[in-house]
């Protein structure tokens, strides 16, 4: 049963736009390290032609088909959008899927010589097939999961820590993007600790499936089943109940920022020991993917802690984002020029319970 809590909504002051606007505007003058595993997203598009004799399946008429960075590679993608200069370190399959990754990067001035290239390993690949009338709005029917059988060996995993050290020590912070394929875990992040190299620096941390196993990082960015699988509990629609889950989140990885993504409730953000702070989705709540909205918070977010940001300022930007990004069909990117729109367009709004 949903508890029933009184709701008002405060809008920032003009100044505080300026304020998010001014960090916006320095993204060009920040580096980040990207450290994760690095996804294929392919989309592939087609005409409902007509019912296979064969089976009680649709038939579809081939039409097109797309491969966008996803995963840790589409962290780098909103980066480089946002106008960071974005360093990123991982591996990929010497396959078509790894070799388009590595060309859209190239395309965006992103550097690859910190991306391993394995001939023994598969660029992870989600391939996603949308089925549509002519004329018609595309649905999704199925997608296929391509993956690599091992996690980079013990070599690459020594490569990919060497890389992310050098980086690091041009960089204003390091964001690991963990999907759990092996290339951005604990014990890598614990080996580009040592000699110091992340002193100082804010480590951004997003993991699907073990958020709890990481220490030393600085933020973390979890949406709110993430933190209900991590903590075995459920959060609902309960506000004190996911105030308690963003203290127990905080305490345990001994964060100095939390941010809950929650979908069209948009997200509650958390500093120490500050009152969390809820703020609404930025933007229509009606929207077209949320396919790859996790990257576009993550990047924003960091950018912005990197460039000084509070957490309540980084929160609220990675929100204008992702209410940006939501609206883009498929795997999507915020260009900075669309950051700094929605800030003119909208204040900045929190609600206060």
């Amino acid at each position: 049963m949903r508890k029933s809590v009184a709701v008002s909504f405060m809008t920032k002051h003009p100044k505080e736009a300026d304020r998010l606007r001014k960090i916006v505007e320095t993204f060009s003058e920040i580096t980040l390290t990207v450290v994760g595993d690095f996804v294929a997203d392919e989309f592939v598009f087609g005409e409902i032609s007509r019912v296979s004799r064969e089976a009680p399946v649709l038939i579809l008429k081939y039409r097109e088909k797309t491969v966008v960075p996803g995963g840790g590679a589409n962290a780098v993608n909103n980066l480089a959008d946002l106008g960071v200069s974005v360093l990123p370190v991982g591996i990929v399959g010497n396959d078509e899927a790894g070799r388009l990754l590595l060309k859209g990067f190239r395309n965006k001035h992103v550097p690859v010589s910190g991306i391993l290239k394995s001939n023994g390993y598969t660029t992870p690949t989600k391939t996603r097939i949308l089925a549509g009338m002519t004329h018609s709005s595309r649905q999704q029917v199925v997608r296929v999961d391509r993956e690599p059988e091992a996690e980079p060996d013990r070599n690459q995993k020594r490569e990919l820590v060497l890389a992310a050290r050098e980086y690091a020590r041009a960089s204003d912070a390091i964001l690991i993007s963990d999907y759990g394929y092996g290339a951005a875990t604990p014990a890598i992040l614990d080996s580009i600790r040592e000699k110091g190299c992340l002193d100082n620096m804010p480590v951004v941390l997003d993991s699907r499936h073990r958020m709890l196993q990481y220490s030393g990082v600085t933020a973390a960015t979890p949406n709110e089943p993430e933190v209900e699988n991590a903590l075995l509990m459920k959060i609902g629609n309960d506000w004190p109940q996911l105030c308690s889950a963003g203290a127990q989140i905080i305490s345990r990885m001994k964060l100095q920022s939390l941010i809950i993504t929650r979908g069209r409730d948009g997200m509650a953000a958390f500093a120490g020991n500050q009152k969390p702070i809820d703020i609404p989705i930025s933007g229509s709540d009606q929207v077209a993917d949320v396919t790859g909205a996790g990257d576009t918070v993550i990047a924003t977010f960091t950018a912005a802690l990197a460039a000084g940001a509070t957490t309540q300022e980084a929160a609220h930007l990675a929100n204008y984002a992702g209410g940006i990004v939501v609206m883009k069909r498929g795997t999507a990117t915020v260009l900075r020029e669309e950051l700094l729109h929605a800030i003119e367009q909208s204040p900045a709004i929190t609600r206060s319970h």
